[in-house]
């Protein structure tokens, strides 16, 4: 049995090294062999066997989630237990196809970003000490709270690719903390709405991102010095 809350970037244990087993059997290149630790070599060997599984390059990040950890577990003789996993790891991930574009309206401010961000951690499992003033600060900076105004980016590079039902380009970062819809498919939140337009699944989805790509730890204790853009004593920074 290989618990999925077990098998996450930077742990070291024995599951890490089943899956890693499992990964080099299918072909997947680990330098250093079954190690048991979670670092960059099996966090790529994972992204190969994702695409190999047939998902999308832009959704295969190389962070297991229940779908692909099972179906790796069905090669390689190992069944997988999510039900003890923290929320942080169910994921919910969306194809493009699947992410919707309607505006709930969500409150602006940024009291409203405090209340949303709470949610949005207690969602994700991250410590609110650390998590909510990190939102609130990529809100306040990406778009001004939630302002209407800056709710979607229609001039910075990312805007581009066909029309979105919304009436703006498809790859358009939007919503509070301006999630591009391929990086908020990815990370999606189980549980949450389909739109980045909802602050709260879009807070979410910013999480589960900088986890995985900043390597903020579960707690969110280094949310702020890993980005430069929730750091509110540092200048703005894209992230």
């Amino acid at each position: 049995m290989v618990a999925l809350s077990n098998v996450r970037f930077g742990k070291t244990n024995e599951d890490v090294r089943t899956v890693q087993k499992a990964l080099i059997a299918r072909g997947h290149q680990i330098p250093d062999g079954a190690t048991g630790r979670f670092g960059e070599q099996t966090r790529a060997a994972y992204r190969a066997e994702q695409l190999a599984q047939g998902i999308p390059e832009t959704d295969a990040d190389g962070i297991p989630d229940h779908t692909s950890l099972t179906t790796l577990g069905h090669h390689a003789g190992f069944p997988v237990d999510s039900v003890g996993a923290p929320s942080a790891t169910r994921l919910g991930r969306l194809t493009l196809p699947q992410v919707t574009y309607a505006d709930p309206h969500d409150d602006v401010g940024e009291d409203a970003m405090r209340r949303y961000a709470g949610t949005a951690c207690r969602l994700t499992g991250m410590d609110p000490r650390f998590g909510v003033p990190a939102l609130v600060t990529i809100a306040k900076r990406e778009s001004a709270y939630n302002s209407p105004r800056f709710r979607v980016n229609v001039t910075d590079v990312n805007a581009r690719g066909p029309v979105a039902p919304d009436g703006h380009r498809q790859n358009c970062s939007r919503g509070a903390t301006q999630c591009i819809p391929t990086t908020f498919a990815a990370y999606h939140q189980a549980g949450t709405a389909t739109t980045p337009y909802d602050v709260v699944a879009d807070m979410c989805a910013t999480v589960n991102y900088v986890r995985a790509r900043y390597h903020v730890n579960r707690s969110g204790s280094n949310f702020a010095a890993r980005v430069q853009q929730a750091d509110p004593h540092r200048p703005p920074h894209p992230y």
